[in-house]
C-alpha cells in the first residue's frame, strides 16, 4: 500500500495528550479506532504499517498542524478519516510520501504558540526574556529530560488585546520546554523575576525547588507548524471546510462562555 502524510487539527482539552494509552482517550488513539472503523487497520494490529507521527503533545495541548504518516489504501484520504473520526479531531491535508519517509524523524522545524492572557504585564520585558532565550542553548533547566536538552531557538512575542502570543520555533522541542519557556518569560514579564534569571537557568547549574521553573497550562498551548523538506500537502476543501465548522462553532461556545461568566463575575459585589 501506498505511504501518505496527513495534517491532523485537533482540540486537546478533551484528551490525555497525543500518544494512545490504556483506558483514557487520547488523540492517537481516535486516530486508530477511526482506522479500524474504516477497515484500514486490522483489529488487532496496534498500529497501522509505517506509522508515526511528529510529535507527542501533552494532555490538553491542542494542534493545526500535528503531522502523522502511515501505509493506507488510495481512498483513504482526509474526508474519509474524518467521516470516523470524533469531531474533535480533523484531518484537513494529505500528501504522498515515499515509503522511507519517518513524520517524526524527517521533520526539520517544528513551531509552537502559546497563548498568554496577560492584560497587565510588560511586553517589552517578555519580548526581552523571550530573545534572550532564543539562539542555541542547553535547556536542561527547563525541561525534566535528562539528555538531548541543547536546542537552537527562535521566536516572538505579539500583543493581541488581552493575550501575549508567544510564538517559538525549533527543528525539535524537549519535554514541556514550551510551556516552561513561557512560565519564564511570563515571570519576567511581570516583574515576579529579573532579567538575569534568564542567564542563571541557561547556566550549567541546576536549578529547582523554589528557584525552579513550572511548566506554564497546557491548554493555550498550540503545535502549528511541522516542516518537512520536499514534501507539499495538498488541502482536502471538504475536509478544511469540516475543521472549520467544528472550529468556528467552538470559537463561538468559547465566546459565549466568556460572556456568561464575565455577566457573572461583574454582577456579584
Amino acid at each position: 500500500m501506498p505511504t501518505r502524510a496527513f495534517r491532523i487539527a485537533y482540540d486537546g482539552r478533551p484528551f490525555h495528550g497525543f500518544q494512545r494509552q490504556p483506558d483514557v482517550p487520547t488523540v492517537e488513539g481516535a486516530l486508530f479506532d477511526a482506522l479500524r472503523d474504516l477497515g484500514a487497520l486490522d483489529a488487532d494490529a496496534p498500529k497501522p504499517t509505517g506509522y508515526a507521527a511528529a510529535g507527542r503533545t501533552d494532555a490538553g495541548v491542542s494542534a493545526l498542524a500535528q503531522t502523522v504518516a502511515f501505509d493506507c489504501p488510495a481512498w483513504c484520504l482526509p474526508r474519509a478519516l474524518n467521516s470516523a473520526l470524533p469531531a474533535d479531531v480533523r484531518a484537513w491535508a494529505s500528501a504522498a510520501v515515499p515509503a522511507d519517509f519517518h513524520a517524526t524523524h524527517d521533520a526539520v522545524r517544528r513551531g509552537y504558540a502559546y497563548h498568554l492572557y496577560a492584560p497587565e504585564i510588560d511586553d517589552d520585558r517578555a519580548r526581552a526574556a523571550l530573545d534572550a532565550l532564543c539562539g542555541e542553548h542547553d535547556f536542561h533547566n527547563l525541561t525534566p529530560d535528562h539528555e538531548n536538552t541543547v536546542r537552537d531557538l527562535s521566536g516572538s512575542v505579539e500583543r493581541d488585546g488581552a493575550f501575549l502570543v508567544v510564538r517559538v520555533e525549533s527543528g525539535g522541542f524537549a519535554r514541556e520546554l514550551v510551556r516552561r519557556l513561557v512560565s519564564l518569560v511570563r515571570a519576567v514579564a511581570a516583574g515576579e523575576a529579573d532579567l538575569a534569571k534568564v542567564d542563571r537557568v541557561l547556566g550549567p547549574d541546576p536549578i529547582d525547588g523554589p528557584e525552579g521553573v513550572a511548566p506554564a497550562p497546557p491548554t493555550p498551548l498550540v503545535l502549528t507548524r511541522v516542516e518537512y523538506p520536499d514534501v507539499s500537502f495538498d488541502v482536502d476543501a471538504d475536509a478544511a471546510g469540516s475543521a472549520r465548522a467544528v472550529f468556528d462553532d467552538r470559537y463561538v461556545a468559547g465566546r459565549v462562555a466568556a460572556r456568561v461568566a464575565d455577566e457573572i463575575r461583574r454582577g456579584v459585589r
